[in-house]
């Protein structure tokens, strides 16, 4: 990334003017004396005993108040249950959780109506969702389809020349059977559907792709490849230099254009029509105001280089994730997508989102910690059977969120959101009755109005 060398030069002279040359290269200089002492690990059977997470808080000087907040007395009472998913723990995070809904979803798998758990610290968030999510189902609610699954893992194999990967690809092509099998060896719930190769130079990618039942399916898939792996390199007539499991072609919990090409997680597309009586009436916006500002966003979102046409995907699905217990990493890659607005008629809108890697599960990873679980389970997509009607929510709710938005960006109540919902007081610190805005006054905004 380019700097200005001016703004380089201005930068340096804010630097040399409180310290200098000297003191700043000391300052930079790695220093291996008097090194703190490692985070205690605990015993070999359990990292989360109270001895061992008394051991690290010992680390920590002075944060009686921090390890109050914690470790309360529920965390200490139900640690154990961590013990899957974390180490070197001291304690949780709390966050504040807000329902977004009522959402109807009319989906192969989804059906019925859902109050969405989303955990996120972004005031305004959990109101925009709201709103977008009370028109859908005004609409009678949005359609929903989970087409396609898939959660991909690339290993490279290095060889010395083009003559040897020809040989391994005549070896390894007679194979795919005997992959399937191994793969299978290895879990219960996971496939493998498909193999597919990628040759660059004398590098070969294989690229395994994996149905994984209800879990997001992330380690499985890994464990799996490891063990066909393992069976290449002691079956194939050439060896390979150099291998690794994962070489950075699967797409893994970034964005990227492969996202467009294949599956990752599952790919799930959902539609709604809205009338002018619910633009108007509930997201106080048009088609026309809509349309306008929809034509001009991707537009800009193609000028300065985004994947995909989208608002803010990132959004609800970070707070969804987060409530349900997924994996918060795999937003990178969930989060790309693309929303299309249509007329339809004299006033009417059409809207869909369709979001090839959505990854989420409901057994397994963070899905059985207490409130994570809880949050599945109040929308009754807990347990075995309800992975792909997850998934069907998720992009109902992102649906939900575009419509709010560019709704809000479209009529001009975008900041006046942020300015109402943003920067109230916090419980206790106004006397009752509504925030006061910048100037004094005490309007009461609508309902969820221009929320995003």
């Amino acid at each position: 990334m380019a700097i200005d060398l001016r703004s380089t030069h201005k930068y340096f002279g804010r630097l040399l003017a409180h310290r200098s040359e000297e003191e700043i290269e000391q300052a930079l200089t790695p220093a291996r004396e008097n090194l703190s002492p490692h985070v205690p690990r605990g015993d070999s059977t359990s990292q989360i005993t109270p001895e061992a997470v008394h051991q690290r808080w010992q680390l920590l000087d002075g944060a009686a108040h921090s390890r109050a907040s914690l470790l309360d007395a529920t965390t200490l009472e139900q640690m154990g249950v961590y013990s899957k998913n974390i180490e070197n723990f001291i304690g949780t995070v709390k966050l504040p959780v807000g329902l977004a809904g009522p959402l109807r979803v009319r989906g192969l798998y989804a059906q019925g109506d859902y109050y969405a758990p989303l955990a996120t610290t972004e005031a305004a968030l959990v109101a925009s969702y709201t709103r977008g999510a009370q028109a859908i189902t005004l609409a009678g609610g949005c359609t929903a389809a989970m087409f396609w699954e898939g959660v991909t893992r690339a290993p490279v194999f290095a060889f010395d020349s083009l003559i040897e990967v020809g040989k391994f690809l005549l070896w390894a092509g007679g194979h795919e059977d005997t992959f399937r099998t191994i793969a299978a060896s290895t879990t219960r719930h996971g496939q493998l559907k498909r193999t597919r190769i990628n040759l660059e130079g004398n590098h070969v990618y294989l690229i395994f792709e994996y149905s994984t039942g209800d879990a997001a399916g992330q380690n499985m898939v890994t464990i799996a490849t490891d063990a066909i792996c393992r069976f290449i390199l002691e079956n194939t007539p050439v060896q390979p230099a150099y291998w690794f499991v994962e070489a950075n072609l699967s797409g893994d919990k970034k964005a990227s254009h492969l996202s467009f090409q294949n599956v990752r997680g599952r790919k799930v597309t959902a539609e709604v029509t809205l009338t002018p009586t619910i633009l108007g009436g509930h997201l106080k916006s048009s088609a026309r105001q809509m349309l306008d500002f929809y034509r001009v966003s991707s537009i800009g979102g193609v000028m300065s280089g985004n994947i995909g046409i989208q608002g803010h995907y990132s959004n609800g699905i970070a707070a969804l994730y987060i409530a349900c217990g997924q994996d918060a990493a795999c937003v990178a890659e969930s989060a790309v997508g693309v929303t299309r607005f249509e007329p339809v008629g004299d006033r009417s809108l059409y809207a869909a989102v369709t979001l090839p890697n959505i990854i989420v599960g409901t057994v397994g990873g963070g899905t059985g910690l207490p409130s994570q679980n809880a949050c599945l389970d109040m929308m009754n997509l807990s347990g075995p059977g309800k992975a792909a009607a997850f998934a069907e929510v998720c992009a109902a709710l992102v649906l939900a969120g575009e419509l709010s938005i560019i709704a809000a960006l479209a009529s001009g109540h975008f900041t006046q959101a942020h300015q109402t919902l943003a920067r109230r007081p916090a419980e206790g610190a106004e006397k009752a009755g509504t925030p006061a805005h910048r100037d004094g006054s005490r309007r009461k905004p609508r309902e969820n109005e221009g929320a995003t």
